[in-house]
């Protein structure tokens, strides 16, 4: 052991006088773990706050669409081939989306009615993985203009926040009601159909389970009155951060009027605000342990101070100022170091069970932490990336290692004669 890290640890152990000392250490120390804590737990649930968000969008979405450059375009079987055709693309299935309003015995609300072909739907989303009641086969049933009551009624698929709130469960009846409805002499009228509740679905992201149902494609297009055309092909692929190249061989595939975008270009808005968010959260909790570097630099300059004499003795024994500089950035490292270890330790544990943590905290309390009405989830997710934790403790060791330099050159500097004049 050399005897710079010799001294410098004997330097870490406070003598009786020394106390003040001692317990600014400690707050140096903790200073640092609690930044180190928070950046880990802030970052990991902001990562999987983005990773969850990204899996229910992508979920029900789906990650390249391709949409006419009008209201829609027939002939979507010989598009869903040639899109299936292209490298990378897994699946693809016809849809349409139009807006409506559904009642029933318990009121009235606005929804997105979007139709889908049962046979390739599951190729593209999860939706007949998320059915929680009855089944999604039972859309199937040929659309007729039927009152409610009668027989053979088209089914319908509801989220289970919407059917909630209008008061419905499967096997009961809804109207859905078209803005764009028929015009007769005394002007338009909403065009309106009896569906049957088919299946109930539930995605986990409220948005969705609130306002969306889903129809057959058959009864989306004789409902809605949209002849043989759709509003577009659903493309699910093998690697969706390839979607804009996959996209660009889909236009080149397809070469007509078409417009191919991806799950990236469609959710631009909420991704950058999230990234950008990230980004102003670590510049603000980094700020912790530069206060806490702060502490450092007090901590070693009392230290050089109260270690006058025993710098002096060292001088004269031939201990050369690099040396001396050494001793205290040992020392300053030393603290640095532990605070990042305690840091990462603790931030390691809370975000890997921050679920749990959480739950505790709202079984205890009996509150939502995240009320599902108000945020997109409904709960808190977390995921560690080694490579954010990775460049946590780096950012932490070099922000205490570049404290400690100036308290260090300082008592490299310090005159042994001045030092023993008065000892």
């Amino acid at each position: 052991m050399s005897y710079e890290l010799f001294v410098g640890l004997r330097y870490l152990k406070a003598k009786r006088k020394q106390t003040f000392i001692s317990v600014i250490t400690f707050i140096s120390i903790l200073g640092i773990m609690v930044g180190v804590t928070a950046l880990i737990v802030v970052l990991s649930v902001m990562t999987g706050f983005e990773e969850t968000l990204k899996d229910k969008i992508l979920g029900i979405n789906a990650n390249v669409v391709v949409t006419g450059l009008g209201r829609g375009y027939s002939g979507y079987e010989r598009v869903a081939e040639e899109v299936r055709r292209v490298n990378g693309v897994t699946g693809a299935s016809p849809f349409t989306y139009n807006q409506a309003m559904i009642s029933a015995s318990g009121g009235v609300i606005g929804a997105v009615i979007r139709g889908l072909d049962t046979k390739t739907a599951g190729t593209v989303t999860v939706l007949p993985n998320r059915i929680k009641e009855g089944s999604l086969e039972g859309i199937n049933v040929p659309f007729r203009d039927s009152a409610p009551g009668s027989k053979g009624l088209p089914g319908i698929v509801l989220g289970r926040e919407l059917a909630g709130n209008i008061g419905v469960s499967v096997g009961d009846t809804v109207n859905v009601i078209s803005p764009i409805g028929t015009m007769t002499p005394a002007g338009p009228v909403p065009r309106m159909a009896a569906f049957r509740v088919a299946g109930i679905f539930q995605l986990g992201m409220y948005e969705y389970d609130s306002t969306m149902a889903f129809i057959s494609l058959e009864s989306a297009q004789k409902f809605f009155r949209l002849g043989d055309t759709v509003t577009g092909v659903e493309v699910k692929i093998a690697d969706i951060y390839a979607a804009q190249r996959v996209a660009d061989d889909i236009s080149m595939q397809l070469k007509g009027p078409y417009w191919v975008r991806t799950w990236m270009e469609m959710n631009r808005n909420l991704f950058s605000a999230l990234r950008l968010e990230k980004v102003a959260m670590f510049i603000i909790l980094t700020l912790i342990i530069l206060v806490a570097a702060m502490n450092i630099i007090s901590t070693l300059i009392m230290v050089v101070m109260e270690k006058g004499k025993d710098i002096a003795i060292l001088k004269s024994l031939g201990a050369t100022s690099a040396g001396i500089m050494k001793i205290f950035m040992i020392e300053g490292l030393i603290i640095g170091i532990t605070g990042t270890f305690l840091g990462t330790v603790l931030g390691l544990v809370t975000s890997l069970n921050l679920e749990k943590i959480v739950g505790f905290i709202e079984r205890v309390f009996h509150f939502k932490v995240l009320p599902p009405s108000v945020y997109y989830i409904d709960k808190l997710p977390s995921k560690v990336e080694p490579g954010v934790v990775l460049t946590i403790i780096i950012i932490s060791i070099s922000i205490s290692f570049l404290a400690t330099l100036y308290p260090s050159w300082q008592a490299s500097q310090f005159d042994p004669v001045a030092g023993l004049r008065y000892e």
